[in-house]
């Protein structure tokens, strides 16, 4: 039995070639998405962290609202960042809070990404005398 052959054009000999580049891309594709993910999350954490400082100060500058500075600021943030961030209060006649988060990360493997502080100094209300 003789073999039929066939002429291929250029055309039918480049079929397939687009998704192999494509599958070569992808890997590229992925961390370069992975890295905006990244820097998103970077800069939300750092706002969240000045969002707490500056509810912690605000709270604990206030005379009747002193001792609760931290959880105030705690509950101003996304939960999901609020149970990685501590905030450390300073008193006196200006009261300082220091927020500082920890970056969550995108890539596997990798537990948390570094930490973000921000710190908000306000003019303490004083007592009556």
């Amino acid at each position: 039995m003789r073999l039929l052959r066939r002429r291929i054009n250029g055309r039918e000999r480049d079929r397939g070639a687009a998704i192999l580049e494509f599958a070569g891309f992808l890997p590229i594709l992925l961390i370069v998405a992975m890295a905006g993910i990244q820097l998103g999350i970077v800069g939300y954490a750092a706002s969240q962290a000045g969002t707490a400082a500056r509810a912690a100060a605000r709270t604990e500058a206030q005379e009747e609202l002193r001792g609760q500075g931290a959880a105030t600021g705690k509950a101003a943030m996304s939960d999901w960042l609020a149970e990685r961030t501590d905030i450390a209060l300073m008193s006196g006649e200006v009261v300082t809070a220091k927020a500082t988060v920890q970056i969550p990360s995108v890539v596997p493997g990798m537990p948390d990404f570094g930490t973000v502080d921000r710190s908000v100094t306000m003019p303490a209300d004083q007592e009556d005398r």
